[in-house]
């Protein structure tokens, strides 16, 4: 009896394996016609590519690709148009983003301040009691063509009655009179560490909040505008990773961030992973919160979350997991990039602090960011590291800093020799102006130092930084490494610290992907790679310099699946739903706005 209830458990359990194999296998898709870009070792250049089961099969000529006996095969003709590799974003905060997306106006390439203030009036006119209107990050002064930022009076003027906020980098942010009462700022409020609520002659605030140099006035204010529901937050994240998807984008590593805390403000993402709704790669780092209590809540993250790909991942077609620590390891060590105000002088505690979490991190084997600025911080982090390497081996255990814009030949020799990377960010395509004038034209030359990094063999992985700080679009970052030129067209960098633009777009992927060890199947269109690609809308390899922050995707494919594309192939996915609340910018808006 045992022998035939053992027969039929095994035929079950065979049938059972064989559904949820035959449940998990996707359409095959062929792109044919095109031009691609494979970015392989070779530079080979193709015409069609063949995915199945979220892997590429083929690459190749239209010819034989179309040959391949396919099941369930979708054929896409790209019309003679480029192909390349998905971008990936190292430094992204999407998980936060997603969740504010729909709240949000967007002043990103926007080029006159009189559109920002006309967009600003319109939607503090549509936005009901109750909610605010709010521009968080992504834009400069320089990139209007007045070429200055608005003035308080014109903010109350296009926004009257309705509460809002409007962040300027990480230097300041405006509130209006409505938004000032609505958070009871008045005379007696005092100025948070740090920072400063400037009043007038009277002592009366006037709405302008300046971080000196500390971003967490501006951050903490924010952090007290309504959210979104639940819902709302769901459509908000599908809405941010299309977005993310029109412009490329088809992985990213989320950097955690200020104000979102691990796991109460990860549910939405949760969610969207559980059910397959994700059209980004998304691993992510986790970001200490709470000052003087940093090693407490990365003992309690090492003791019950496990990082990396998990065995339970095969229920997932898109990576989704704990990366490691980062980019805020310990509060202490926060070298704030605002370049309107002095750089700050990290506290004499520091060493202490951050020696405890990284070595912590170290014995448990888990990966760690850290954000790093000043060339005078890192000195000091490297010091930290070097002494946990000595008392710990790192034994080739995954870090790297983020950012890194002054650091010195020195100190990249030191971050090579303990095998450590950089994830550099289109930070000074915002910031430039503000740079020069604090620091000097020569020092911008190297800010950052790209080629010194790559020259002395030093991974390195491209990203924006979205969405508070710069915008993120990649096509920025491709534009600002390869003229040198921020968004108000300032040029910066010295003419040998520029790249080609092959060797940007591969920052963007192959770099990227490097940085956690993942270069092993992305970065790259050929056999046995993912099926990571997108169909550009106009050849990144011809147009001009200033066409190249206009790129976006016709289509995109993650894992082999088309997850967005434009009027031109809207045939082939359904129409993206409106967002909500009805009265959200996006509707009116969208995200990123073409010149």
């Amino acid at each position: 009896m045992k022998k035939v209830i053992h027969f039929y458990a095994i035929l079950f359990l065979l049938l059972g394996w064989n559904v949820v194999a035959q449940k998990s296998e996707t359409a095959s898709l062929i792109v044919y016609n095109a031009k691609i870009h494979t970015l392989d070792t070779q530079n080979t250049i193709a015409e069609a590519i063949a995915v199945t089961n979220g892997k590429i099969v083929k690459v190749g000529s239209s010819k034989e690709v179309l040959k391949l006996n396919l099941k369930n095969v979708k054929k896409v003709d790209a019309k003679g148009k480029t192909i390349i590799p998905g971008i990936f974003d190292s430094h992204l905060h999407v998980i936060r983003g997603g969740r504010f997306y729909n709240s949000e106006l967007r002043w990103d390439g926007v080029r006159s301040l009189k559109r920002a203030l006309q967009m600003l009036k319109e939607q503090a006119e549509r936005t009901p009691e109750g909610q605010w209107v709010r521009v968080v990050g992504g834009w400069n002064a320089y990139q209007f063509e007045e070429k200055r930022l608005p003035t308080l009076e014109e903010i109350n003027a296009a926004t009257g009655k309705t509460p809002a906020f409007i962040l300027h980098l990480y230097g300041h942010a405006y509130l209006n009179k409505a938004g000032l009462q609505k958070l009871n700022i008045n005379a007696e409020t005092p100025n948070p560490k740090g920072g400063l609520i400037q009043k007038d002659e009277t002592g009366n605030p006037t709405g302008l909040l300046v971080a000196e140099p500390n971003a967490f006035i501006l951050y903490s204010t924010l952090a007290k505008l309504p959210e979104l529901n639940s819902e709302e937050k769901v459509n908000s994240t599908k809405l941010y990773m299309a977005e993310l998807n029109r412009l490329g984008i088809t992985s990213i590593m989320d950097a955690g961030g200020g104000f979102q805390n691990y796991p109460d403000d990860y549910g939405i993402t949760d969610k969207l992973a559980k059910n397959n709704e994700l059209t980004v790669r998304l691993p992510f780092y986790l970001f200490a919160q709470k000052p003087g209590s940093e090693l407490a809540d990365y003992t309690k993250w090492i003791s019950e979350v496990e990082i990396g790909p998990h065995d339970d991942d095969h229920d997932h077609n898109l990576e989704y997991y704990v990366q490691g620590g980062g980019e805020n390891l310990v509060s202490s060590a926060g070298d704030f990039e605002n370049f309107d105000q002095p750089r700050p002088e990290l506290s004499p505690a520091m060493e202490t602090q951050l020696k405890a979490v990284i070595g912590t991190l170290v014995k448990n084997r888990w990966p760690f960011r850290l954000h790093a600025t000043y060339d005078e911080s890192i000195t000091r982090f490297l010091n930290v590291i070097e002494e946990v390497n000595k008392e710990t081996p790192l034994n080739g255990l995954l870090w790297f800093f983020d950012h890194a814009e002054t650091i010195s030949e020195a100190n990249l020799k030191r971050v090579k020799a303990l095998g450590g990377n950089i994830a550099v960010q289109h930070r000074m395509a915002y910031q430039a102006e503000g740079f020069i004038k604090r620091y000097g034209k020569k020092a911008a030359e190297q800010t950052p130092p790209i080629k010194k990094m790559l020259e002395l063999g030093v991974t390195v992985g491209m990203g924006s930084d979205g969405t508070r700080v710069s915008s993120y679009n990649p096509w920025i970052g491709l534009y600002w490494l390869t003229t040198g030129k921020s968004v108000g067209g300032t040029k910066h960098m010295s003419d040998g610290n520029l790249l080609d633009r092959k060797t940007a777009l591969k920052l963007f992927t192959q770099g990227s992907a490097k940085l956690v060890n993942l270069h092993k199947d992305r970065g790259m269109l050929k056999e046995n790679y993912l099926g990571d690609f997108i169909i550009l809308s106009d050849d990144y390899f011809k147009v001009s310099d200033e066409q190249i922050p206009d790129i976006t995707s016709n289509l995109t494919v993650v894992n082999g699946e088309i997850v967005y594309a434009d009027s031109i192939f809207k045939s082939l996915i359904k129409p993206l739903p409106k967002a909500i609340p009805s009265w959200s910018p996006i509707n009116f808006y969208g995200g990123y706005q073409k010149n």
